[in-house]
């Protein structure tokens, strides 16, 4: 094996992606799939997650789709205990689900802020809980990656509750990396501008895209898979091996723009 391909090279080990049924979920699933890892495609609703997991498949990859409500611990342990009967172990868990609503703060219902944030964050606390404890008794170290967002570090419009949510997934984020660092488990996030998605799809229009290209220097949308090369870095427990707590932007210059 070349040094790169050593380096980043994730063969033996088994990832869990959360929300993986969805394009940007799909496509890092699959990534980590073509570096060798064993991927379990974890989502509410399977059909996306079959469709990504038979890409995994022609890609001469390991897959399965586990069904779980990240916002029911227990539905998470049974997804964890499919996971383990099957491949035995756990070393990569990447959590992107997202749910997303343009509603102004003053109109916002309590339901609507409930959902975001359950998906959102609440999801990561219960998925850190069961699948890094799992990660910690195991003794094998392992890589959790977050996926944040770029209005978790400069505040948007039509995003509130949205952007509120990622803000707590980077505080968790460097919350873990320093209580799990013993345990030889990095958790780091990774934050992306504008890939268009279903949740992001309803409020990206004409003039908001237009907005959107001014404040990013490269002037276009991300695409899937330039999420790869980030979530196999963090993956990889030789490439990134003192990398943890940290906030990686892959958004085209977004957020540092100013004027």
């Amino acid at each position: 094996m070349s040094y790169v391909g050593d380096l980043f090279s994730l063969d033996g080990k088994v990832a869990a992606v959360i929300g993986g049924s969805g394009v940007l979920g799909g496509s890092m699933a699959l990534a980590l799939a073509k570096a060798g890892a064993k991927v379990a495609v974890v989502d509410v609703s399977t059909v996306g997650g079959e469709k990504h997991v038979q890409a995994i498949q022609k890609s001469d990859g390991e897959g399965m789709v586990v069904q779980a409500d990240v916002s029911s611990k227990e539905d998470l342990k049974q997804a964890l205990d499919t996971i383990v009967a099957r491949w035995e172990g756990l070393h990569i868990l990447l959590y992107a689900p997202g749910v997303n609503s343009p509603t102004p703060v003053l109109e916002i219902p309590e339901s609507e802020w409930d959902k975001i944030m359950s998906v959102n964050l609440k999801g990561m606390f219960l998925a850190s809980q069961v699948f890094g404890e799992f990660m910690i008794e195991q003794k094998e170290g392992g890589s959790i990656i977050i996926i944040s967002s770029a209005s978790s570090i400069r505040p948007l419009s039509k995003v509130f509750t949205y952007s509120i949510s990622k803000y707590g997934l980077n505080a968790m984020t460097r919350f873990l990396a320093r209580e799990w660092a013993p345990h030889d488990i990095r958790v780091n996030a990774i934050a992306p501008g504008f890939f268009p998605a279903e949740q992001n799809r309803r409020i990206l229009t004409k003039e908001r895209t237009a907005d959107i290209f001014r404040h990013t220097p490269m002037g276009r949308f991300g695409e899937p898979e330039e999420l790869s090369g980030a979530v196999v870095w963090l993956a990889s427990e030789k490439a990134s091996s003192f990398v943890t707590g940290a906030i990686i932007s892959v958004d085209g210059g977004f957020t540092a723009m100013t004027i």
